[in-house]
């Protein structure tokens, strides 16, 4: 009796033991110095990450590290869903570039003839100048700023300014920062006005607009435009920062509400369908999308850079700049490659996608400010960019 019993467990420790064996050896050596990479900066209960590597077309990892928020210690993964801050960025420019195959917009549209209140010193700012970020159309956080000095507090999170306020700030003003196409500067507040654009030329909602040509048709099924009241993103990480030496949710402030320049959620999953989308050039034919990989030029034809001055959103001060529309179009290590990243309060995010050889593709989305998604994804491009690789 005592052998009897003695060979059914056996056999099932057998079993066990080869269940266990294929996803132990699935791992393959890349997918360890990728884990390695993330393992090393994230503690499974604190804010962390959603990584996404894909080759030729196909996730060759995906995983995710931390909790989306500390209440509730919910594990992120592949459906958790991530404020993109300016990675919304290409997203605003597909729109306008959809607008214009449908001829509703030119590139050499400006301000005025979209809004004829505008000012005078919009009057030779196109949607080409704000796509590309040579518009010299002042910064709203700074009118933010210069408002409440003069009239006191006016946003706070719970009070969040919205795109039109933004357009009016814009419209008191009688100068720009430079004159169009003449410099170089990120410009969240060209961002903004190209959500309006979209709104105003399209008839629908920045929102319903994105939804309805985008994330619809490509099954972005939990992506969202996000406005408070209205929708909700599902699932989704809130944002944290570390002070003195601890998380504390930091997940939105008073610029939280704008919409071109940052306001969509998105996780992994759909992410994977954009990068087919781009790929495969679902949206728009290769030759309609050229126009947002080519690096812009100043009106004197030499190339841009980064200010001078450091700031959150001055990446590589001093430095040439490649920019077409909505995507950084700098090499790395000789190779092709469209980028973008995001920041906001809480959140951090990159998407590098190289577009030689087997099309890899790097998408980091971070509910945690101290991490740099940027250099993580370079860590991950190397494994792979890597001679031997």
């Amino acid at each position: 009796m005592k052998l009897k019993l003695v060979i059914p467990i056996v056999a099932l420790l057998t079993l066990r033991t080869a269940a266990e064996t294929p996803a132990q050896s699935s791992e393959t050596p890349a997918d360890k110095k990728i884990d390695a990479i993330f393992s090393s900066v994230t503690f499974p209960d604190a804010p962390g990450l959603a990584v996404l590597v894909r080759r030729n077309g196909r996730a060759i990892f995906e995983r995710g590290y931390g909790v989306g928020e500390l209440r509730t210690k919910t594990e992120i993964d592949a459906h958790a869903n991530f404020r993109l801050a300016s990675f919304t960025k290409q997203f605003t420019a597909m729109a306008i570039m959809l607008l214009v195959h449908d001829g509703k917009l030119r590139y050499d549209k400006t301000l005025p003839e979209i809004f004829p209140d505008f000012p005078a010193y919009g009057k030779s700012i196109t949607i080409r100048n704000l796509l590309n970020h040579t518009s010299g159309l002042p910064d709203y956080e700074d009118l933010m700023e210069s408002a409440e000095k003069t009239k006191g507090p006016i946003w706070t999170p719970e009070k969040q300014i919205q795109d039109a306020e933004v357009l009016e700030l814009l419209k008191k003003e009688k100068n720009g920062k430079f004159a169009p196409g003449k410099n170089w500067s990120y410009s969240n507040s060209g961002f903004v006005v190209l959500g309006l654009i979209v709104a105003k030329a399209s008839g629908i909602t920045y929102g319903e607009f994105l939804r309805g040509r985008i994330f619809a048709p490509l099954k972005m099924n939990r992506t969202i435009v996000s406005q408070k009241g209205k929708n909700e993103a599902v699932n989704r990480a809130f944002g944290h920062s570390k002070e003195n030496g601890a998380f504390k949710e930091t997940d939105q402030s008073a610029t939280s509400a704008t919409l071109g320049d940052g306001g969509i959620y998105s996780n992994l999953e759909d992410l994977a369908r954009w990068d087919d989308a781009l790929r495969n050039h679902t949206l728009l034919s290769e030759r309609e999308f050229q126009p947002a990989l080519t690096p812009v030029k100043l009106a004197d034809g030499s190339e841009p850079r980064w200010p001078v001055e450091s700031n959150d959103d001055n990446l590589h001060p001093g430095k040439p700049v490649a920019y077409g529309f909505g995507w950084f179009l700098d090499p790395y290590q000789g190779r092709r490659r469209m980028w973008h990243t995001g920041t906001t309060m809480g959140f951090r995010t990159v998407i590098e996608r190289f577009t030689e050889g087997d099309g890899l593709t790097v998408i980091i989305l971070c509910n945690r400010t101290d991490l740099e998604p940027e250099k993580l994804a370079l860590q991950v491009a190397d494994i792979f960019l890597s001679p031997k690789n």
